[in-house]
């Protein structure tokens, strides 16, 4: 898994889309943080967060979709199925070199915070909370996005792939009150991506969330596990 891991991170800093995610995401974090709270003298970062789920849900798909489909496009994919490692050891290399650069940009917010600390006192039980919580997302929707890529060998085709899903699973809540059953609304705000992460930002840390995130990044990278391994028997 390590030299997975290691050759996936190089990756994103040979090509253009580490740099690329990066700079999109630093460049958006910072208009809002600046939008909402420099501007407006607001030292809360509840706003700057709720509005980071946008970005994501974008950007990510940029992040993911070559983690997969480029090995088939390229017939490296073979070598990998053969090579004396596990297919989870390759999905979590994978899923971990993504995650890592994901958290670099995630990192921007802690910055934010400590300007915020020179013109108040910010909640930083809140701040860490939040930071957990896009952090957690961003954990799930990178192993949707890995799940996306393990099912074509066009990158773009995978991007637009794990956007779709990734706006499904976020605003699942909102299809959901298009259906006039109340047993569908209540079912689909449980399993809404977003309506678990915003609880976050209105300060709420509750448990069962980070359950759910983690659950659901075990879920989609075994489901991505399952698919190589078809793959490899096929």
């Amino acid at each position: 898994m390590g030299a997975i891991f290691r050759r996936e991170v190089r990756a994103y800093f040979t090509s253009p889309i580490g740099y690329i995610f990066l700079a999109a995401f630093y460049a958006y974090a910072g208009i809002m943080f600046a939008n909402n709270s420099l501007e407006s003298g607001y030292t809360k970062l509840d706003s700057v967060f709720s509005t980071l789920l946008i970005i994501i849900i974008v950007l990510i798909p940029i992040l993911t979709m070559r983690t997969i489909s480029e090995e088939k496009r390229s017939r490296t994919d073979q070598c990998l199925l053969t090579a004396p490692v596990s297919l989870t050891s390759i999905v979590a290399g994978k899923f971990l070199a993504a995650f890592l650069i994901y958290l670099i940009a995630v990192a921007i917010t802690g910055v934010f915070a400590v300007v915020v600390s020179a013109f108040g006192t910010p909640d930083w039980n809140v701040v860490i909370g939040n930071i957990v919580a896009l952090a957690l997302v961003g954990g799930a929707y990178i192993a949707i996005g890995i799940f996306c890529s393990s099912f074509t060998e066009n990158q773009v085709v995978s991007a637009v792939i794990c956007f779709i899903a990734l706006i499904f699973v976020s605003f699942l809540s909102t299809i959901g009150n298009l259906i006039p059953f109340e047993w569908v609304t209540a079912v689909c705000e449980k399993v809404s991506f977003g309506e678990r992460y915003y609880a976050f930002t209105y300060g709420l840390f509750d448990f069962s969330n980070v359950v759910f995130f983690l659950s659901a990044i075990a879920a989609f990278l075994f489901l991505t596990v399952r698919v190589l391994e078809k793959r490899r028997w096929g």
